[in-house]
């Protein structure tokens, strides 16, 4: 599946290599954001909100994704995608192993597009992606990664078909598309930076 979807994340060390730092996600500046098509016309947008993670000195990258911070817009659907999309797991984790010699030259407001193989897992489905990212250095010791364009995400290839089976059952939908379509915005700070 060739889908940039949550490669965004994985990109996190450019701005650092040469001092071997870590950095952390900041949550808060942190957004995923997806579509879906009901009935063959009706587009919808949903969010995840609870985002946590880090890039260590090393390049070994995890992003973590509270799958309870779900927000659809309908109180029942959140409820509904938890239990019989998300099995009402806790979360979804994102993995990455970057070459972090290669992120190191970025200057602050200088930005690259790269291309990144990752790992998601996702109820109990362990699958490897590729994707290309966007990357700019904000700051001294923030950097913004973003996927480059739209990216569509398989959802028989997640393995959570038949849970979007019974939320079209359930809401008596024709249809629900199978291809989603994603965005997602992450920044990171530099570990041990003072906060101004």
């Amino acid at each position: 599946m060739k889908n940039t979807l949550w490669a965004t994340v994985a990109v996190l060390g450019l701005a650092g290599a040469a001092s071997a730092e870590g950095w952390t996600l900041d949550g808060n500046a942190s957004h995923i954001a997806f579509g879906s098509v009901k009935s063959h016309i009706i587009g919808e947008v949903h969010t995840f909100s609870g985002l946590s993670g880090a890039v260590s000195e090393d390049g070994k990258t995890s992003i973590e994704i509270e799958l309870s911070s779900l927000e659809t817009q309908i109180d029942i659907r959140n409820e509904r995608m938890a239990e019989h999309v998300f099995k009402l797991l806790p979360s979804a984790q994102l993995t990455a192993q970057l070459e972090m010699d290669e992120f190191g030259q970025l200057d602050v407001g200088s930005s690259k597009v790269m291309e990144i193989d990752f790992d998601l897992a996702l109820v109990g489905n362990d699958v490897p992606l590729y994707g290309e990212i966007f990357v700019m250095r904000v700051g001294e010791d923030k950097v913004l990664v973003t996927t480059n364009s739209m990216v569509f995400i398989d959802t028989e290839e997640l393995g959570i078909d038949a849970g979007v089976d019974k939320l079209q059952e359930l809401a008596s939908l024709e249809d629900i598309t199978r291809a989603v379509p994603v965005t997602m915005r992450f920044m990171f700070n530099r570990d041990g930076a003072s906060e101004s």
